[in-house]
């Protein structure tokens, strides 16, 4: 089956395409992980972007349906350079090109993603077209007409209704800007009662259903889009613990009176290094944003920056001088390997019992 990508530089590169037959359009991205491609795709994070994958082999350990992040995928395509045909794997439930065809996504694979990368890498991230068939000058021209920039994902992707996850510890309220499933796994296995709550969601709200604390999720798009989160957030702030992760970091920068800038190729990856500035200590993170924390906003905001990016020096975390307040831009949820900064959930945790002791 052909397979090409039409980028709006005018670039196309032809290959094979698998997966769903059709075409769509969205931001081209890459992703430098060798594995985790099933977690990627199901990420509500990835909404309208097509993945390019910068490990060359994908598919090889297969699919299984405990991996996904969400019930359906947002992403529009993934590129790749290798498509396994045979995988191995005793957990494995069935092949990457038919879990494409079941999210209805397009890939495209065959194609030279060195030379992918690097273009973004030079040129920033871009439009892209993606199919499994032959576009004339006239059809391209009528698919980027059509598309979009998104900026508002976040109101698509999350829940659209309040529901609870019981538990018996503390009484978390999750707004869900499209949240991944390994959040709210991770607050379950500290025992924890979720409230989860759509993106839109108000303080009086939120605070009805007696919460010990927040947790403002990942999610797609611009955050200065989330104009409700960021008043609601503003309103939370000294109020109760707040723990903020990728999406929900930069809403609660903003909510604090910071600022948010779009990155050039952001960062997307389960091998990014950050440093813990309070313990002097450096991890490896896994990563999926487009968009970043200015550090010079965040002056006289009584906010610190306590996580740093070894790779660039962008903003990775921050905290409140004067409330339990915090956040990072990475995942701690991700486990891309590593799982050694989950401990952000059990700090989460310490502040919600020394809030309620102290309340």
């Amino acid at each position: 089956m052909y397979g090409a990508l039409y980028l709006e530089d005018g670039t196309v590169y032809e290959g094979k395409g698998f997966g769903y037959e059709g075409t769509s359009t969205g931001e081209l991205v890459f992703n430098t992980s060798m594995t985790g491609y099933q977690e990627i795709l199901t990420d509500p994070s990835y909404a309208g972007q097509i993945i390019t994958m910068t490990y060359p082999l994908i598919g090889n350990y297969g699919v299984n349906q405990e991996y996904n992040e969400a019930k359906e995928s947002f992403a529009k395509g993934m590129v790749v350079k290798v498509i396994s045909q045979d995988p191995s794997n005793f957990m494995s439930q069935g092949d990457f090109d038919k879990f494409l065809k079941d999210m209805k996504i397009v890939g495209v694979y065959g194609v030279d993603t060195r030379s992918i990368t690097k273009k973004i890498r030079n040129s920033g991230a871009m439009k892209c077209i993606i199919s499994t068939k032959k576009l004339s000058q006239e059809e391209i021209a009528q698919e980027f007409s059509k598309c979009k920039k998104e900026d508002d994902w976040m109101r698509f992707v999350g829940t659209k209704e309040s529901y609870e996850i019981p538990g018996e510890g503390m009484r978390v309220a999750l707004i869900d800007f499209g949240a991944k499933e390994n959040i709210v796994r991770n607050l379950q296995r500290r025992g924890c009662h979720i409230t989860v709550f759509p993106f839109d969601a108000s303080s009086e709200a939120i605070l009805a259903s007696n919460p010990d604390g927040v947790l403002l999720s990942n999610g797609p798009g611009d955050p200065k889009y989330a104009v409700e989160a960021i008043r609601t957030v503003r309103e939370l702030v000294g109020r109760l613990p707040i723990f903020g992760i990728c999406l929900g970091h930069q809403i609660l920068s903003l909510a604090c009176g910071g600022d948010t800038y779009k990155m050039k190729f952001g960062h997307r990856g389960g091998n990014h290094g950050v440093q813990d500035l309070d313990i002097d200590k450096s991890f490896i993170s896994s990563q999926n944003h487009g968009y970043a924390v200015k550090r010079e906003s965040l002056a006289e905001k009584n906010i610190r920056v306590n996580f740093i990016n070894l790779n660039d020096d962008t903003v990775e975390g921050i905290e409140h001088e004067e409330y339990p307040v915090f956040s990072v831009q990475f995942h701690p949820e991700g486990a891309p390997g590593p799982e050694d900064t989950t401990y952000l959930f059990d700090k989460f945790i310490k502040f919600m019992k020394e809030n309620k002791n102290e309340a």
